[in-house]
């Protein structure tokens, strides 16, 4: 299987809402390196994997309605926990979404898996990877 992977950052504000997380119950941010992998079998005519550069784009597009927002204020994820986890399914399936839209170019389509990967820190971090 080949991969390629691409990486961007956001900057977030959030507050959680149960006991479980202690003093990350009030507002506090965070910033998150994000790395998008993405998997084939096969290479495309242009022996590539996915283009880096259509990749790194839609990744900044992704997180654009993201950055320096307070989570909490978006009705996307009113109610939610944006957990490092919670957020790594929401940046999956919407660069899904993009692939199936042909935001990556046409051989994107072709594409057997992706794995999103937030990293709170240089000591925690949390994934969803799924097929595409």
């Amino acid at each position: 299987m080949y991969a390629l992977t691409v990486r961007d950052h956001v900057m977030i504000a959030h507050s959680f809402n149960s006991e479980t997380f202690g003093p990350a119950q009030r507002l506090h941010g965070a910033t998150y390196v994000v790395d998008v992998e993405f998997r084939r079998a096969k290479l495309d005519s242009d022996n590539l994997v996915v283009d880096i550069g259509a990749a790194s784009e839609e990744l900044k597009a992704v997180l654009a309605p993201l950055a320096y927002r307070n989570l909490d204020d978006l009705p996307d994820f009113a109610g939610e926990n944006t957990t490092t986890e919670f957020l790594a399914r929401h940046v999956f399936d919407a660069m899904a979404l993009s692939i199936r839209e042909g935001n990556l170019g046409e051989g994107a389509r072709a594409l057997a898996g992706m794995k999103v990967t937030l990293h709170e820190s240089h000591i925690a971090w949390a994934s969803y990877e799924g097929a595409l």
